[in-house]
């Protein structure tokens, strides 16, 4: 049992250890003592500890149920070192909080019960609060960042942006191209902008309620903007997802504002307000750092697959990544090691954990 001297001691030392965790200080471009790691999906079913759980409950359940949740969202950091933890959520649930109803059957991916197709149905739509209608993740937030603040390891939260939502609820499930969405785009052009407008503010709002509920850095998921041209993105999205971010700003915790396939879109996508941009591995990272500016911090973008290599190729690749980011920042101010996407499943955890110390124990010149 801790003593009351310990426990303050301990009390006083939480804002120092989060304020010199390497991921909070390469957030705010400031300093560090080495490269900071975490992992989109690091805390999913290549976990043998989630497996167990998910076997068990369930996705769905284990999304609803704060305290299962946060105990995934602790599991990398416990068992691979990682310095940060995102909260274990979805990004669906939040359009329940329009009135839109989702199936997320085990093994499979979420599917909406009843896709928008019309004006009608949108007139039909509510705009709940995001504590009624995800309370659960706030909660979860609530109970990790309890766990994670004495080690001084941050809570990152994230939703979908407004473009993302909106394609699963128009398509009603996950596609190469969302075709349906983009002709709902062009063709309903008043009810995709009034749509857009309710969920820039339901996800301005639901990234802001994580903060007040103790997330210390926001993510924010458009997933598939890189379907749409340049000129789409200016005319039909851009709008929302500044909207959407400057909502959340307000907060005054980092913004990491993460895309696919959006390499034409960069600079149109730096223009939202983000604190840190994210990339994936379809371009190079020094290219899309020196694109968007050294005032951003920079996150990215090891290839997923990469993980699923023998140790030296992976070795290879993680550390093509790091040139590129000590090519443009030499002491490391800014970066944050992460993958291009998700971890797939069928990656070998004692990879992810090798990885990460390797990541570690890169050298900085800087440093």
């Amino acid at each position: 049992m801790i003593g009351d001297s310990n426990t303050e001691r301990l009390a006083r030392s939480e804002p120092d250890l989060l304020e010199n965790n390497p991921f909070m200080r390469a957030c705010r471009r400031q300093p560090g003592t080495r490269i900071p790691v975490w992992l989109m999906r690091q805390a999913g079913r290549y976990l043998p500890e989630f497996r167990i759980l998910y076997k068990r409950y369930g996705f769905a359940e284990l999304i609803r149920k704060p305290e299962l949740a946060c105990e995934i969202t602790l599991l990398p950091v416990r068992a691979l070192g990682v310095d940060a933890a995102i909260v274990f959520a979805d990004i669906l649930p939040l359009l329940e909080g329009l009135g839109l109803k989702f199936e997320m059957a085990n093994d499979q991916e979420p599917v909406v019960s009843v896709p928008l197709r019309t004006a009608t149905q949108l007139g039909q739509l509510r705009l709940d609060p995001p504590e009624s209608s995800v309370g659960y993740t706030l909660d979860a937030i609530r109970l990790a960042r309890k766990e994670l603040e004495p080690l001084g390891i941050p809570v990152i939260g994230f939703s979908g942006a407004p473009f993302t939502l909106a394609c699963y609820a128009i398509e009603g499930a996950r596609s190469n191209s969302f075709p349906i969405t983009k002709a709902f785009m062009m063709s309903q052009q008043s009810t995709w902008h009034r749509l857009m407008s309710m969920l820039s503010e339901l996800v301005g709002e639901y990234l802001l309620a994580q903060a007040r509920a103790g997330a210390q850095v926001l993510q924010f998921f458009d997933t598939w903007v890189g379907i749409l041209s340049p000129s789409d993105y200016r005319n039909y999205v851009s709008r929302y997802t500044r909207r959407a971010i400057a909502i959340a700003q307000s907060a005054g915790v980092p913004i990491i504002h993460f895309g696919t396939g959006h390499a034409s879109l960069l600079e149109a996508m730096r223009d939202a307000g983000s604190t840190v941009f994210a990339v994936d591995w379809r371009i190079d990272l020094d290219l899309a750092w020196r694109r968007i500016g050294t005032n951003f911090a920079m996150q990215g973008n090891l290839d997923p697959v990469a993980l699923l290599a023998p140790w030296g190729e992976l070795k290879r690749q993680a550390q093509r990544v790091l040139d590129q980011a000590l090519r443009v920042q030499a002491d490391g101010v800014g970066y944050i090691f992460s993958l291009g996407h998700g971890i797939l499943p069928n990656t070998l955890p004692e990879n992810v954990e090798r990885l990460v110390q390797f990541i570690h124990e890169c050298p900085l010149s800087g440093g």
